[in-house]
């Protein structure tokens, strides 16, 4: 039998209850406990504790007793109302001690061991005998009380049999509280327990040595074990009331959990809807009359057609997209089976360059692409170069790129407004090392779908969802009306990160996306990414346990001064969290780094809840927004149905373990007559990079450009 989860209770994890009343319901023996919800197959659900009521009354109905049972112990089963019956509770509680007693006495009598051989109608007669006491003129006062007349050893005979029928009561109820403990002991992997036992019943209470030796044996049984008893005053009328109040606290605290919870809860009309929202964006974004009325800003790459296997050399690429970037020398052999080698090293750009002058940020670069050109033996070379830059940027030919805004945490001052190819060469030239003979500016996410698209032709969309969250996808040519031309096709950057800037999505936004976005380095922007990437989720999670534990629902209303601090529950948790379908203990080493040592389980099962919340949620908006997307591209080629493969690269959709599976799922809801398949990238930023760079090579060479 099942009981409700008491959050409040504490070390409070067992409770004993042993009952001589007859007249009160369940009389006899039981015993409960906190069970973690993992072992309870009876139920759905694996987070948590729930209490478990043993019903141990009827261990041994199963025959496992019989071994233990002796035939004084049959003969009060067979008289009794239920023959078979709570086999275990006929051998250890009051309403059967005595009965015990009363039966031995009896025997020994007949056996002309005790009271001259002779017995009386009242110690004949069932339940006249009472084990409360033990001590030798109370026993005489029981025994003329039956209408005999004891002497002084039949006093002490009759005391040494109630100690020992009290005795192994006790005993056997500290054994099946051992195991009780054990249990208790193992879910928490604990070397050493710690907790208190509530007892009730009045053997319990008013028995003079049961309840000492009921705790002698359990400590003696369960050594590794720290256990207090503590006697109930009112288990059955004091102990209701406060099940009732605990529940009823319980469940108006978990209702305002779910309202909050409820707000990051996106139903299926308010996908579509952000699918619309994303589609009208890509639709305004491509017209030249409309291109600054939306905030997808649908930049054209350049970039005219996806790897055919032809492509040849040895070709560089620089990734720039965080605080370290990657220079990489990449080898590419044609043929049937197309061949490429990459060699790369990875270089860290100081918090002070990343926000000093642009010419200390590029000279930077430089240095380390003449760094790694000395180390793989090739100073002075001059090859063409993929410049994968993972910022927005407006372009006009491919080997241009014209910074809008620093994202990332990026502040290089005169840079925005610039060719970023000019700011390159212009280092080069002040470094007068090397040179580079042709310089391909490319997006992460441009380079992602190149990179699958070497390995599968099908790929015409690219996808990021890490730090940041981006895509890219082949369009039309006659419907990019910010470049001439109608042939053919192009790669458009839809730049999907600022989507919402113009409030698009204000009415889906939380207080809890507001305050990561005030507090960001640019607040207003990037409102889309800030909903779905790897650099924001961990904050929104943040930001939703203060204001729990500000009122009270969460680590009992106690803040650590840790997790007010900015930053740091890292997303990365996020995936832990929900790795593993048993992770309580690597919840609590999270929690535990974050200043909270006091939390719960029940804390470690809510952390859990919002950490999926807050995932589900950025991984169904970007289902949206892909949607959008492919549904855009069936359309534009008059398909029933369109097969397409998305290269997708990130941290996030690569690490976390139900992201892409969501992300899916949603896709599929909102865009049944695409067929879509998805191919993790390898390394789109410096294999695709060089890629790109490849493929314009390629057609010059055709003299296609």
């Amino acid at each position: 039998m099942l009981g409700y989860d008491f959050s409040s209770a504490g070390r409070f994890q067992t409770a004993v209850t042993f009952l001589k009343n007859p007249h009160l319901f369940g009389t006899g023996t039981n015993a409960c406990y906190m069970e973690q919800m993992r072992n309870l197959d009876v139920l759905d659900g694996d987070e948590g504790r729930m209490c478990v009521n043993t019903e141990w009354g009827a261990f041994g109905d199963d025959g496992a007793l019989e071994d233990l049972r002796t035939n004084i112990d049959r003969e009060i089963d067979a008289g009794s109302l239920n023959p078979g019956k709570q086999l275990f509770e006929k051998m250890i509680s009051g309403m059967y001690m005595g009965e015990l007693v009363r039966l031995i006495l009896v025997k020994l009598a007949r056996d002309q061991m005790v009271f001259q051989g002779k017995t009386t109608p009242e110690l004949l007669t069932t339940g006249r005998f009472s084990t409360n006491e033990e001590g030798l003129a109370n026993a005489d006062k029981v025994l003329r009380d039956l209408g005999l007349n004891p002497s002084a050893e039949d006093c002490k005979a009759t005391r040494r049999v109630c100690q020992i029928v009290s005795t192994r009561a006790a005993r056997l109820c500290a054994a099946a509280l051992a195991a009780v403990l054990r249990q208790i002991r193992d879910n928490k992997a604990a070397e050493r327990l710690r907790i208190t036992i509530g007892a009730d019943g009045s053997v319990y209470k008013t028995h003079p040595g049961f309840s000492r030796r009921l705790q002698k044996m359990v400590r003696r049984l369960v050594p590794d074990c720290d256990v207090r008893f503590l006697q109930s005053p009112c288990g059955s009328g004091k102990g209701a009331a406060m099940v009732t109040a605990v529940a009823y606290r319980l469940a108006a605290q978990q209702a305002e959990r779910q309202r909050i919870l409820d707000t990051l809860r996106l139903s299926r009309e308010q996908l579509l809807e952000v699918k619309r929202r994303m589609t009208d964006g890509i639709v305004l974004g491509l017209s030249k009359q409309t291109h600054e009325q939306t905030s997808v800003k649908m930049l054209p790459t350049y970039v005219r057609s996806t790897p055919d296997g032809t492509e040849n050399g040895d070709f560089l690429a620089l990734d720039l997209g965080g605080s370290s970037f990657r220079v990489l020398l990449v080898r590419l052999r044609s043929g049937k089976r197309h061949k490429v080698d990459m060699h790369q090293k990875i270089y860290t750009i100081p918090q002070e360059t990343m926000q000093g002058t642009g010419e200390e940020l590029f000279d930077h670069i430089v240095q380390c692409i003449a760094d790694f050109l000395e180390y793989m033996g090739m100073r002075g070379a001059s090859l063409p170069l993929g410049f994968t830059f993972s910022f927005p940027c407006n372009q006009s030919k491919l080997d241009e790129g014209i910074l809008l805004k620093w994202t990332k945490g990026f502040k290089a001052s005169d840079c925005e407004g610039k060719d970023v190819v000019m700011l390159l060469k212009e280092a080069i030239q002040r470094k007068q090392e090397f040179d580079l003979n042709f310089v391909a500016v490319v997006n992460d996410t441009v380079g992602t779908m190149m990179t699958c698209g070497y390995e599968d032709p099908k790929c015409e969309v690219g996808l990021i969802v890490g730090t940041g969250t981006n895509a890219c996808y082949m369009e039309e040519m006659h419907n990019v009306e910010l470049v001439e031309g109608n042939e053919g096709l192009m790669c458009v950057n839809v730049e999907w990160g600022a989507f919402g800037d113009f409030g698009e999505l204000d009415d889906f936004c939380t207080q809890f996306d507001r305050s990561v976005d005030d507090c960001s380095n640019y607040p207003g922007k990037q409102r889309y990414e800030k909903m779905i990437s790897g650099m924001y989720l961990g904050e929104i999670v943040r930001n939703v346990l203060i204001d729990f534990t500000s009122k009270g629902l969460l680590f009992r209303g106690k803040m650590s001064e840790r997790l007010k601090s900015r930053g740091i529950f890292e997303t990365k948790f996020l995936a832990q969290i929900e790795s593993d379908r048993l992770a309580m203990r690597q919840v609590r080493s999270i929690l535990q780094h974050l200043g909270l040592t006091g939390s719960t389980c029940d804390d470690s099962v809510l952390v859990k809840e919002v950490c999926s919340v807050v995932a589900r949620r950025a991984a169904q908006l970007c289902g949206a927004g892909l949607a959008a997307v492919v549904d855009r591209m069936r359309q534009n080629r008059n398909q029933n149905q369109l097969d397409i493969t998305v290269g997708v690269d990130g941290t996030l959709y690569k690490t976390h373990p139900h992201f892409s599976s969501i992300m899916q799922e949603t896709l599929q809801d909102l865009a049944p007559q695409c067929r879509v398949t998805f191919l993790k990238s390898e390394d789109g930023s410096g294999k695709g990079a060089a890629l790109i760079t490849a493929v314009a090579c390629r057609g010059n060479n055709q003299g296609q450009h």
